[in-house]
């Protein structure tokens, strides 16, 4: 019998233990402070990019230890959700446990205190008066209610009660502050990840990692539009429509359909001198069935709010600008152009001299605003146009390009620019091609192209070795002859790496002692076939070279031969030249849904109504004694309040004079 009615106590301990675990201060403390913490974390840490931005940023092992404590999005980590749920519980749990003792303590007036108790208050008071104690009541009840108070009172035959409530709702701080805190998270968890993670776990959803067209979505991937909180975005070019959002989750995605299709008829971006975005905007026409288009204009910090979905303006971008390209041709003997049209973010399969390759066009600037050179005046200067691309070979491999539009001036010389790099982790390196008297190509690409005609090359090769050596009779008749080959394998390492490759032959074909000096010999005799050729050149473009050239034709062949040298460090079959292009923007939108914003905005009014009234309002508790002798009335006075003693205990002598002077005034 004994073991059987133990079992209800201990059920009722371990629930009391529990819910005294729950309840407490201290878990409550810390899980606000974690909650704290993962707030900042999440604020100071951009959330939900894609990883390969993260891995740049702090490596591969950094990326991998934030990434197993889900840093990259911490709303929705498994460890964020279980302490806010734990937090909501707790809160509740004291809430349960507290407030129904505090609203019975606001209507609780103590009445039944004894004389005992109140001479032990720190902040008591006794008089003996003359007046009936029927007198002394009605001017203490006059007293007191002009400050405010309400009162109560007892009759306990030889003595009476009187007890005074100030600043009752006090208490109601505490049920406002913790009910705001259950309330916001609520909030949070209604608008948070929860119910995708929910869903990811059973397997009614799965993340899509494949950069792949809407349209080729598969199907568990995608979100039901009756979705009730998400926030996605999408890119809309001008012209076009968009009616659905995309879902940044960890490293993939998930697509949110929407009720509506998202127009974007103009969007518009002013800069600062610096270049920066001073401010943009779009104007958009929300399109739903059967019904009238909605207009409106938004712009950063200023939504469109449509039948629960907000829609931000967040970023813009290149919406598909439509491209007039020619490619100059590296690496042949003739001068080779190819022209064609395409567009940003489109793929081309293209035959070069290194095989079929892929020409990936990924964005267009039409504003390129940098440093200006010291001494000009200006703090900046804008470069013009550019536009980047990818060129794959068959193995997958890329290279990443950034061509400009315009010539771009450099100390007087005007140059084409194109950057190259094999990676996003690393800076562009640029090639600097001279633009020729007409502002163009050509001449560079000529002078190339005459560098890979070898005949041509023997034949320049051979008429400068006569004109060196002249009539003169050499010892070795066959000298000039080995000197033109000479020549002409010099032209031949040049085209293929430069003068890199030119000290690479020596270094393997020379003894270390006369490396120095054979590589001077053969420098000076590249030089002199390449001078050569560049005059053979301007020859054929009408050129009169012989008094010599002018300065800007020497200038143009120095850059060029700086060009050349390093062209085999450039990679690519071709310089990619834009002739002119049709610029087309898009908006990026975030399109939000968010039905706990306002459960959060709740909250947030209970926390404000809660701290204000814990701080500002004071709780104050007054209790008056009363017996009635022969000779009249013995009173006693005492108090206490939720403030610090010291200014309660100001307070309480203030009505003490004040209650002196109406008890014992005539």
């Amino acid at each position: 019998m004994s073991t059987v009615s133990n079992k209800p106590s201990r059920a009722v301990s371990r629930s009391s233990v529990l819910l005294e675990f729950l309840g407490s201060m201290n878990l409550a403390i810390t899980l606000l402070v974690t909650v704290a913490v993962a707030s900042i974390i999440g604020t100071v840490l951009k959330q939900n990019e894609a990883y390969q931005n993260y891995i740049v940023k702090f490596g591969p092992f950094w990326f991998e230890a934030f990434k197993s404590l889900g840093l990259y999005d911490v709303y929705s980590a498994g460890w964020f959700l279980v302490i806010l749920t734990f937090l909501v519980v707790s809160t509740s749990v004291c809430i349960y446990r507290n407030a129904p003792q505090m609203l019975r303590d606001m209507r609780s007036y103590r009445l039944n205190v004894q004389e005992q108790s109140l001479r032990a208050f720190h902040a008591n008071h006794s008089w003996t008066l003359a007046l009936p104690a029927a007198e002394v009541e009605r001017r203490l009840s006059n007293v007191m209610r002009s400050k405010g108070y309400r009162m109560r009172r007892k009759d306990h035959g030889d003595h009476q009660v009187i007890a005074a409530m100030n600043g009752v709702v006090n208490r109601l701080g505490y049920i406002f502050t913790h009910t705001a805190i259950v309330t916001i998270c609520i909030g949070g968890l209604l608008d948070g990840n929860l119910p995708l993670k929910l869903k990811e776990m059973s397997g009614q959803i799965k993340i899509e990692s494949r950069d792949l067209p809407a349209s080729q979505v598969p199907r568990e991937s995608w979100l039901s539009v009756q979705n009730p909180s998400f926030r996605g975005s999408v890119t809309v070019p001008e012209g076009s429509t968009a009616n659905i959002a995309f879902l940044q989750l960890r490293d993939g995605y998930l697509v949110q359909p929407l009720p509506f299709s998202i127009e974007l008829k103009d969007f518009r971006i002013e800069h600062y001198e610096s270049g920066q975005p001073k401010s943009f905007e779009s104007d958009l026409i929300i399109h739903e069935p059967d019904q009238e288009p909605v207009t409106a204009t938004i712009a950063v910090n200023h939504p469109l709010i449509h039948k629960g979905y907000a829609i931000y303006q967040s970023s813009f971008n290149d919406g598909g600008t439509h491209l007039d390209l020619n490619a100059w041709g590296f690496g042949r003997a003739q001068l080779e152009q190819q022209a064609f049209k395409s567009a940003v973010f489109e793929k081309l399969s293209v035959e070069t001299a290194q095989g079929t390759m892929t020409l990936e066009l990924d964005d267009f600037r039409l504003f390129n605003i940098n440093p200006a050179d010291e001494g000009s005046g200006k703090k900046f200067r804008n470069f013009g146009p550019n536009f980047t691309f990818k060129l794959r070979n068959a193995a997958g491999e890329a290279r990443e390009f950034e061509n400009y539009m315009l010539p771009v001036e450099f100390e007087g010389r005007r140059y084409f620019l194109s950057g190259v790099r094999d990676s996003v982790a690393d800076p562009f390196f640029y090639l600097h091609v001279p633009a020729d008297p007409k502002g163009s190509l050509e001449r560079f690409m000529r002078f190339n192209a005459l560098l890979q005609d070898t005949d041509r090359v023997a034949q320049i090769a051979q008429e400068t070795t006569r004109q060196t050596f002249g009539e003169a009779q050499l010892e070795k008749p066959d000298l000039h002859k080995e000197v033109a080959a000479t020549m002409q394998r010099l032209v031949a390492l040049f085209t293929q790496g430069g003068f890199d490759a030119v000290a690479e032959q020596v270094e393997k074909t020379v003894p270390e002692a006369k490396r120095g000096m054979v590589l001077d010999a053969y420098i000076k005799v590249l030089r002199n076939i390449l001078t050569a050729l560049y005059f053979d050149l301007l020859t054929t473009e009408g050129v009169d070279v012989s008094a010599g050239v002018t300065e800007s034709d020497s200038r143009f062949y120095d850059d060029s031969i700086n060009a050349l040298a390093v062209l085999s460090k450039y990679g690519s079959p071709f310089f990619l030249e834009l002739k002119s292009f049709e610029h087309v923007q898009a908006s990026g939108l975030q399109i939000a849904r968010a039905p706990g914003q306002t459960v959060v905005y709740i909250g947030f009014a209970l926390l404000i109504a809660g701290v204000f009234v814990m701080f500002y309002i004071h709780h104050r508790r007054l209790w008056f004694w009363l017996r009635e002798t022969e000779t009249g009335t013995e009173l006693l006075f005492a108090g206490t309040g939720n403030r610090e003693h010291r200014d309660f205990r100001l307070e309480f002598d203030q009505l003490i004079q004040v209650l002196d002077r109406q008890l014992r005034s005539g």
